[in-house]
């Protein structure tokens, strides 16, 4: 990918209530700004069957009620960027997000990366990683020509990487931890023409198990005994109950909770990197709360970056 094209002004981690809301207003003040998301389904407000407390919205899925914050926020031309960001650079002034397939800089960074990461790993993960644990088909697939894999997750991150692993795959053994896959109608369509994936639902990864690399997996099907799977490659898209944060590297203090820390600006002890939604510790976990987080955050990022002492109220029409 070409960096030169990737600098902004604004650089948004998540794509949530918070980093959506966050990149309408940013969007919309006229400065060029980049959403770097794993997918719609990966945070919380995707996986919400029906949203009741958002005032003026009824009868929506939280996929659809995210989908209309992205909209909105694109129709002001923020850039919504499918990447999963591994790594990020806090101490230059210009702020770089690190991702499998990109990376993203820009003159403030907020971070709305949720709380759905995991603790702990599956066994054997940690020992095979790099040596047939993936986290990153579109980096990884290749070496996987006519071989037998696993994907774990019910994501549309999930979904996706299964899909481009066809490509290269003898099989793709797809494990759903819930009985149903939360992801988009048109890519379980996708997923279930394709003849090389093996749909597994209610399936648990339970251990990942190899000689020097990867050669089998062991799974638990609701109802059924364990099972193993001949596989050359596990790919992983599991979610938790974590503040995502790993992909930090230690440049940001984490509170014992595991949650970031802002002021009453949402801004974190490093000038110009702000923190909403999920993933910090005085949040209220309400999809209104954290909109207005990354409404907040936006407005306090578009101050500074313009030079001025204090935010502008606006509450004229779009047009």
């Amino acid at each position: 990918m070409n960096n030169e094209n990737n600098n902004y002004d604004i650089v948004i981690i998540g794509g949530g209530p918070a980093g959506a809301t966050a990149a309408l207003y940013t969007a919309r003040s006229g400065l060029k700004t980049a959403v770097v998301d794993k997918g719609l389904t990966t945070g919380a407000l995707g996986i919400t069957g029906k949203i009741e407390n958002y005032p003026g919205v009824t009868d929506k899925s939280g996929v659809e009620l995210l989908t209309t914050m992205r909209e909105q926020a694109q129709s002001f031309d923020a850039a919504f960027i499918s990447d999963r960001i591994i790594g990020v650079d806090l101490q230059s002034d210009i702020k770089t997000a690190y991702g499998n397939i990109g990376a993203y800089s820009g003159k403030a960074l907020i971070i709305a990366t949720g709380s759905m990461g995991r603790g702990k790993r599956i066994e054997g993960e940690s020992e095979y990683l790099g040596r047939g644990v993936s986290y990153c088909a579109t980096c990884d697939g290749a070496f996987f020509q006519d071989q037998d894999v696993l994907v774990a997750g019910n994501s549309d991150e999930a979904v996706d990487e299964a899909l481009f692993l066809t490509n290269f795959a003898r099989k793709v053994h797809f494990l759903s931890p819930t009985e149903t896959i939360n992801a988009p109608e048109e890519l379980l369509d996708a997923l279930s023409k394709k003849e090389n994936i093996e749909i597994y639902p209610a399936a648990k990864l339970k251990e990942i198990s190899g000689n020097g690399k990867v050669d089998s997996a062991i799974i638990k099907i609701k109802g059924k005994d364990d099972e193993n799977l001949d596989i050359e490659g596990a790919f992983i898209y599991l979610q938790g109950r974590k503040p995502i944060t790993d992909f930090l590297q230690g440049q940001l203090a984490i509170s014992e909770s595991g949650c970031l820390i802002v002021d009453q600006q949402y801004q974190t002890a490093i000038e110009n990197v702000y923190a909403v939604g999920d993933v910090i510790c005085n949040h209220v976990k309400q999809v209104i709360i954290a909109a207005g987080e990354g409404a907040v955050a936006a407005m306090a990022a578009e101050k500074v970056l313009r030079g001025r002492r204090r935010s502008i109220v606006d509450w004229k029409k779009s047009h």
